[in-house]
């Protein structure tokens, strides 16, 4: 099983076709368009087979502020395994392709986990955001109180995890924040 990680423009527009549709089912029709939007413009890792692509995920880049520094954070989006192939290691493999750009180019990684997925970043490291989460939104700073307990931070090698005894405050996008 071969990761491959390339970045958005050099994946052309067949793959990134191919990428979508296989988002769209893994996430039985639960992957917006914002989704899409978030997946774009940082790194994918994937899997391809006989059959197109198996797996995949991506980390961009996000800003975070805690206690007045603006921090480079690697999030992770888009990662979902074809359902043929679950249960098969591809989507450790993917996150562990996506861990190693976390390591190389962010303070930390961070990812909003479904249910269905905590399991996996659980057993690689990952750890939940034990403080306040909120945003910088268009109307200033919101708390984002139902993200809590949801998100999921890494730190990147040999750096410490910020203190969630502050709050952690992300950048504002369109769709589903975190």
């Amino acid at each position: 099983m071969t990761v491959r990680i390339a970045p958005t423009h050099e994946l052309g527009a067949a793959r990134l076709r191919s990428v979508r549709e296989m988002l769209d089912a893994a996430f039985e029709g639960d992957f917006s368009d914002e989704d899409w939007d978030h997946t774009l413009g940082g790194l994918h890792a994937w899997i391809e087979d006989e059959r197109g692509v198996a797996a995949h995920g991506a980390v961009v880049q996000r800003r975070a502020l805690h206690r007045g520094r603006s921090h480079r954070v690697g999030y992770v989006e888009g990662v979902a395994v074809r359902r043929d192939r679950r249960r098969q290691g591809l989507g450790g493999a993917v996150t562990a392709g996506l861990e190693r750009v976390i390591d190389g180019a962010y303070a930390f990684g961070a990812l909003g986990a479904s249910d269905e997925g905590a399991a996996l970043y659980r057993a690689r490291g990952w750890r939940v955001w034990e403080g306040r989460l909120e945003a910088l939104g268009p109307e200033g700073i919101v708390r984002l109180a139902e993200e809590e307990g949801f998100v999921f931070l890494r730190p990147s090698a040999g750096r410490a995890l910020p203190d969630p005894a502050a709050p952690l405050v992300f950048d504002w996008r369109d769709g589903d924040v975190m």
